[in-house]
């Protein structure tokens, strides 16, 4: 948990205000849902490992014996802090659904509560900036998610990121083919995950050590092992089949090249690249998969895919469903896009004897004009004060006197 101080929650406030209006700007309406949700929901299997950091929320009037005889700790809770945007959003749909049209565009940009382990980039509280797309079958939904979030992103003035994008169907085909049993696809992704931290080597070691076929993971490492997989391809069809195996879902083939092929004609430069050895760990996700990749940085700035199984979950019915979320925390320290907001924020520094309702007239008449204006009474050493308003971001100061009974007789001075 952190501290934010004026400057640093200013240039928060700013790089989110960007954020939302390049959303809003590409049709995403904004909405909000509480921070607790059911205990039962957010463990319902739907948020993965998340599930496992969920902060609980212990039921009223719990008694010692309550505490002594819970068979388990959930037990005793029935609410629960949101570890993520998506299984409230679902939650969400399911009870607005006719009050909302048939294909929902959402922002939601909000904290979430997660008991990590605090490291750079990892927070017990952090924000999300999700946009979702609900009943939208088709790729249509993941080239609107992917423009938006590109276009967010050069709103922000971060230039080289790529948008890695894979299937999970693509994942499953594949694992088919090198004879992995269905019933252990989840435990063999989770390892295959590993791969750019471990190599090859640590993830074949990794697989020979769990009780999964060992022709399959053979077939896996010699396919790892073949001297065009380290070579990069044009995004399309034929770049995605010369990245599979033989056998691979034809189908999927051609709508995953169709999305990226829709959104790198957009910015005329491959910004979509395929990457078949993307998993991303939740279990939700039920077709595309797409993350964030900046050269700069060894982590993901955000990621999303397609779930069309979770709001069934609640609502008793298929629908499809897709999204993306900006990782902020990660993003704002690659964020450097100029703040001017404050070029018209105005200190009035006034000696101790002009009048409050002078003062009160005069900040008055400035904020009609459009202006932040400050009140600060002028210290006998004027240049720790000054310092500070700058920090702060005002632009400009004047003096006030008691001789002074109108705004246009004060007399700005830039702060430098």
């Amino acid at each position: 948990m952190r501290d934010f101080l004026p400057a640093d929650k200013a240039h928060r406030e700013h790089v989110l205000s960007v954020i939302r209006s390049s959303y809003r700007a590409h049709g995403f309406d904004e909405i909000e849902t509480p921070v607790v949700e059911d205990s039962a929901r957010l463990h319902s299997g739907l948020g993965g490992d998340n599930e496992k950091l969920a902060f609980a929320v212990m039921k009223r009037a719990l008694t010692t014996e309550d505490l002594r005889t819970a068979p388990d700790p959930l037990a005793l809770a029935d609410l629960g802090l949101r570890f993520d945007l998506t299984v409230p959003l679902a939650r969400f749909y399911a009870t607005h659904r006719a009050e909302l049209p048939a294909v929902f565009r959402a922002i939601q940009i909000a904290p979430v509560w997660r008991a990590e382990r605090p490291q750079k980039g990892r927070f017990r509280q952090f924000v999300q900036c999700d946009i979702d797309i609900i009943g939208e079958a088709g790729p249509a939904a993941e080239v609107e998610l992917i423009t938006a979030t590109v276009a967010t992103l050069e709103a922000l003035g971060v230039s080289g990121a790529t948008i890695r994008v894979n299937d999970r169907r693509i994942l499953t085909s594949m694992l088919g083919i090198f004879g992995f049993d269905t019933g252990d696809h989840e435990s063999v992704l989770i390892t295959v995950d590993k791969l750019d931290k471990v190599g090859v080597e640590g993830v074949v070691a990794e697989l020979r050590g769990k009780e999964v076929t060992p022709a399959a993971v053979d077939a896996l490492e010699g396919f790892l092992q073949r001297p065009a997989s380290g070579e990069r391809t044009p995004f399309g069809v034929a770049g995605i089949r010369a990245l599979t195996p033989e056998g691979t879902d034809e189908e999927v083939i051609a709508e995953l090249a169709a999305i990226g092929d829709a959104v790198n004609s957009v910015y005329g430069t491959e910004v979509v690249e395929f990457d078949p050895w993307l998993v991303r760990g939740m279990g939700y996700y039920t077709g595309t998969i797409f993350e964030v990749a900046h050269p700069e940085f060894g982590y993901s700035l955000g990621g999303g895919g397609r779930y069309d199984g979770m709001i069934g979950r609640f609502l008793g019915t298929g629908v499809p469903a897709a999204g993306f979320s900006l990782g902020f925390e990660r993003l704002i320290d690659a964020v450097h896009v100029a703040d001017t907001t404050g070029t018209d924020a105005t200190a009035l520094v006034h000696d101790p004897d002009v009048p409050l309702a002078q003062l009160a007239a005069l900040q008055k008449q400035l904020i009609a004009g459009g202006l932040r204006v400050r009140l600060e009474r002028k210290p006998r050493n004027l240049a720790p004060l000054l310092a500070q308003l700058a920090a702060s971001g005002f632009s400009r100061f004047a003096y006030v006197t008691a001789a002074t009974t109108d705004a246009s007789e004060l007399e700005f001075r830039h702060l430098d």
